[in-house]
Parts: structure tokens; C-alpha cells; sequence
């Protein structure tokens, strides 16, 4: 009577824990390709009933499986974890889900495949203003551009202010002069550039130039040759004026 008792008993674990373990198991593919491929990852604290992971340092939850060897779950690199703070009917439940702080650089090979995001919004707001680097959803208001860093394939924010920047000088001519204008925020790119004399549009690359670095571009409005097309003479107090974007 006591052996099929215990016989009775052990299926009965046995049948729990196979469950126990089925929904570990679907619960672990999600989490098989974290950024770290190498190495041992250290085994953090147990955790607590009803722990709610934000920053990355939920506990490690213990499991047996149908052998009775123990073994641990846990979280890591922007993936939370969250432990019911009561029992019920198929006992402690606790649940891994995207959504965290990133501890380690990640890096999402999408070579040959698509990665992408559907179900985006329109921005229909005003662009950003007070948006910082270390800012965080709910602080802020307006909108930014995502954009990448080439160098490190890191995405950043861009405000959109930056997207496109512009500036203009308008100064005075002396006569019979070459007008000069170097500024940091010229492009050194001629097609960025319009230049006016008086109002009148200059011809690019013909009635004015440029040289130097970025940075450092000078542009030279010619004063003339004496010879089509350049055949004007600035007069003092003539007004040129110089537009440009970067």
C-alpha cells in the first residue's frame, strides 16, 4: 500500500514539474540571443515575491527540473521580470517581457533581413525644445529625429532645429574691392551658398568663390575684371549680403 502511495505521489510531482519546466522553456527562447554570447554570467540574489524589475536588478528565480537538478532563470540587458504577488491556482507565476535597461551595448545584426517597426505615428506637434540627452519619456515635450552615428552605429537624437542649419551676413563694399566673408558655419560646398549685391542674385562660382576648410570657408565676391561677366565695380557702400545653409 505504501509503495503505490509514493508511486502515486511521484507521478504527480513529476507531472507538475514538466509543466513547471514546458513553460520555462517557451519563456527561454525569447531570451537565448542576449548581446552576450560568451563567458559565464554571474548568478544574482533570489529574488522576492511580487519583485518588479526597472533597472536591470531583479533576482534570479529557482527551478528543479524533472530530474532534480536545480537550476535559475533570470533577466538581463532591458528585459524585466515580474513575480505575482500572490499564488493561485497553477501556483507563483513569474513572467519575462521586453522592456528594461540596457546593462551592456547591444548590437542587432539585421544583415539580409528586415527590422523594422510597424504601427509608427505621425509626429503632428511642435519640434522639441527643451529636449536634453539624458531625457526621458514624460519630461519633455515637442519632438526629435532619430538619427545614426556612423562611427558607432549608436542612434542618437538630433532636435530639429540642428536638421538644417542657416546663416546670412550683410555688410558693406569698398569700392574697386574684393568683398571677403569667413565664417565658421559656411559650408564648403559652393551650392549652399547665395550671395546678393544690392539685392541682386550674384552668378555661383562666377561672380563669387570660395576656399578653405570646413570650418574655416572664406567666400570672395569679385569685385570685377572689367570683362563680361564679371564686368561691374563695387561702389563703398554697396550692400552684399550672403546666405547659406548647411
Amino acid at each position: 500500500m505504501k509503495t503505490s502511495i509514493n508511486l502515486k505521489q511521484g507521478q504527480m510531482k513529476t507531472k507538475i514539474l514538466k509543466l513547471g519546466l514546458a513553460t520555462v522553456f517557451t519563456l527561454a527562447i525569447g531570451t537565448v540571443s542576449a548581446q552576450q554570447t560568451t563567458g559565464d554570467i554571474a548568478k544574482k540574489a533570489a529574488t522576492t515575491l511580487g519583485e518588479i524589475e526597472v533597472d536591470g536588478t531583479a533576482g534570479s528565480v529557482r527551478l528543479i527540473d524533472n530530474k532534480g537538478t536545480i537550476k535559475y532563470l533570470q533577466v538581463k540587458n532591458g528585459l524585466t521580470q515580474v513575480t505575482n504577488t500572490a499564488t493561485d491556482g497553477a501556483g507563483i507565476t513569474t513572467t519575462w517581457q521586453l522592456g528594461g535597461t540596457l546593462t551592456d551595448d547591444t548590437y542587432i545584426d539585421a544583415t539580409n533581413n528586415v527590422f523594422a517597426l510597424d504601427g509608427i505615428e505621425f509626429a503632428t506637434g511642435n519640434a522639441s525644445t527643451d529636449a536634453t540627452d539624458q531625457s526621458i519619456h514624460g519630461t519633455g515635450t515637442g519632438y526629435t529625429l532619430l538619427v545614426r552615428d556612423e562611427a558607432t552605429g549608436a542612434t542618437q537624437k538630433l532636435l530639429v532645429s540642428d536638421l538644417v542649419k542657416s546663416g546670412k551676413t550683410n555688410d558693406t563694399a569698398t569700392a574697386a574691392t574684393d568683398f571677403t566673408y569667413t565664417d565658421a558655419t559656411v559650408p564648403n560646398d559652393i551650392s549652399k551658398i547665395w550671395v546678393y549685391r544690392n539685392g541682386a542674385k550674384l552668378l555661383t562660382g562666377v561672380d563669387y568663390t570660395i576656399a578653405g576648410a570646413v570650418g574655416a570657408v572664406t567666400v570672395t565676391v569679385k569685385s570685377a575684371s572689367g570683362t563680361d561677366p564679371e564686368d561691374y565695380v563695387f561702389i563703398t557702400g554697396d550692400r552684399i549680403e550672403i546666405q547659406w545653409i548647411q
